[in-house]
């Protein structure tokens, strides 16, 4: 039996073409007023050629989601990126617009984020890494900011900052536990200044959530100058504004809001740009990548963070809303691995052929394509095929979305890039064309935001009540008060299932979900509503990937995945 290659492997041996091609298929310019190249392979997309394209017509966006992720893999980029090349391959113009990977993961337990097998986007290892450097500058405009703080803090403090209610952390790009909880200032020229601080992970600041919503730099600056960071002795907001920090932020900002272009495997174009936290944000690319995608083809292909309870629910209620986008077709992917983990198979046994366990498990894959027609949307499900699988199995998937009278393809773009998933594309094209959908948002601007979140707990999380202590609901009141009750709100709990459980598999109902905190994003203008045990810095598992991530004698990089 042959040995499978690797995803590091198969990047390695591509046959990437120079990035000019690339955009020439898109009918981008050769001319340094259209872009910018960040080497052979990457270029970024300069907002002069972009302002050219206002008046051209949209093309179809087209949504990826998953069900509930398990341990066993789902393969949400992946069956992106080998969609989007299945579109090219049955002659419609596409690109692909994903999120950018974060270091945490890559170095943590979730690996990188560019696909897998012979549907990837490439270079694979700068992708994974430290890319054109958008991170760095996101991290360096945020930490910028919270200097600011604590030098006018040091300075006499003008503003007349409560300094227990700074609501701004640092953020950093990596994974580590230590630095959730810091003390500040304990010595030195500031030591009378002491106080608690704290770090997130770079992808859970809010600068990050804005520069994925913003249109251009002005609307970012202004966007930047909303950030609520702290709270006056008085009780009034304090805007990153009134620091002055808009400014110099937005410079910091000024190349990175460029969306970075590179390509597929198979030479077709892919926009990566951003990528907000699936949790603690919206968890998609930026909006200027995908209104870019749109004009410049026929079919966009993107995808948001997580399950589609998550991802898909936040990508429709937050990112369609704010940018205001009409998705003409979204496709859940399920694997018969991670159907069956919702069935109680544990991931050593999945192995073996089990129907049981498989029908058990369906009922996470109705629950989602249930939630995505209370948006007016017919879903698709993309069947991501595993050597492993079986006939029997597959079929099982089939006869239940025939059943519910929902389309489905099974793909194999892992195994056969484009050509595995002509199916799905055709599909995708079908529902594009008939244009049936009649696309409504879940709630109204208008409503509370508490009953936004109990709205959202009960009918996609089928919760039976949502509850928090005085405390948040007073807080939930401050915000209202200083107007921002019509904005959306970003739930951030557990991926692992529709409760605050980890471990309530399948689609648990009647359960409580417990608020932990909310947290306003005044810039990115969303209320981040925080359940259960979820975390804003992660920590790295016990063996992380950075264990085996290391240079070969040919100073080539193994490991990372």
């Amino acid at each position: 039996m042959a040995k499978v290659k690797s995803d590091i492997e198969i990047a390695r041996k591509a046959k990437m073409k120079p990035i000019g091609k690339i955009l020439a298929k898109i009918k981008v310019p050769d001319k340094s007023s259209a872009f910018s190249p960040m080497g052979r392979h990457i270029a970024k997309i300069n907002f002069e050629f972009l302002d050219k394209l206002k008046k051209k017509k949209d093309g179809k966006l087209i949504l990826v989601t998953a069900i509930t992720p398990t341990p066993a893999g789902e393969g949400k980029t992946t069956t992106s990126v080998g969609l989007s090349d299945g579109l090219n391959k049955i002659g419609k113009k596409s690109i692909v617009c994903l999120r950018e990977p974060s270091l945490g993961p890559s170095f943590g337990m979730k690996g990188g984020a560019a696909g897998g097998g012979y549907a990837q986007v490439v270079p694979m290892e700068q992708i994974n890494l430290h890319f054109t450097g958008d991170f760095h500058a996101i991290t360096s405009a945020h930490n910028l900011l919270s200097a600011m703080i604590d030098n006018h803090i040091y300075w006499g403090n003008k503003l007349n900052i409560d300094e227990n209610k700074i609501v701004w952390k640092r953020v950093m790009d990596m994974n580590d536990r230590a630095l959730r909880f810091i003390d500040i200032n304990t010595s030195g020229v500031a030591k009378d200044f002491k106080r608690v601080d704290g770090f997130d992970i770079t992808v859970a600041s809010e600068v990050m959530a804005i520069f994925c919503l913003s249109n251009d730099l002005k609307d970012l600056e202004k966007r930047i100058g909303n950030i609520t960071f702290a709270y006056d002795k008085k009780g009034s907001p304090l805007y990153a504004r009134d620091i002055n920090a808009h400014g110099p932020m937005t410079v910091l900002l000024k190349e990175a809001i460029r969306p970075n272009v590179t390509q597929t495997l198979e030479n077709n174009p892919a926009i990566i740009h951003g990528g907000p936290f699936a949790n603690i944000a919206h968890g998609c690319n930026s909006v200027i990548a995908t209104k870019t995608a749109l004009k410049l083809s026929d079919y966009v292909v993107t995808e948001a963070g997580f399950g589609a309870d998550l991802g898909a629910e936040k990508f429709l209620n937050i990112k369609c809303r704010k940018a205001g986008l009409t998705p003409s077709c979204v496709v859940i992917v399920a694997t018969i691995r991670a159907l069956k983990m919702h069935g109680g198979v544990e991931k050593e046994d999945l192995k073996k052929e089990d129907i049981s366990a498989l029908e058990r498990g369906l009922v996470n894959l109705e629950r989602h394509i249930t939630n995505i027609k209370k948006f007016g949307l017919e879903p698709i499900v993309a069947i991501n095929h595993f050597a492993l699988d079986t006939k029997k199995e597959v079929k099982t998937v089939l006869n239940f979305c025939k059943k519910n009278k929902v389309e489905v393809s099974e793909c194999k773009h892992w195994a056969k890039g484009g050509n595995g998933t002509k199916d799905l594309a055709k599909k995708v094209f079908k529902v594009c064309k008939n244009n049936k959908n009649k696309f409504n948002f879940l709630y109204n601007n208008n409503l509370k935001l508490w009953d936004k979140i109990e709205l959202i707990a009960k009918q996609i999380y089928k919760a039976n009540k949502i509850t928090a202590d005085d405390k948040v609901k007073e807080q939930l009141k401050v915000f209202e008060d200083n107007g921002h009750r019509n904005l959306p709100v970003c739930i951030a709990k557990t991926q692992f299932s529709f409760s605050t459980d980890p471990k309530l598999k399948g689609a648990p109902s009647n359960h409580e979900i417990p608020i932990r905190e909310v947290r306003l994003s005044s810039g990115a203008e969303f209320v981040v509503v925080i359940c259960g045990s979820i975390m804003t810095m992660p920590g790295l598992p016990r063996k992380p990937a950075a264990d085996t991530i290391k240079l070969n004698q040919k100073g080539q990089i193994e490991g990372l995945f």
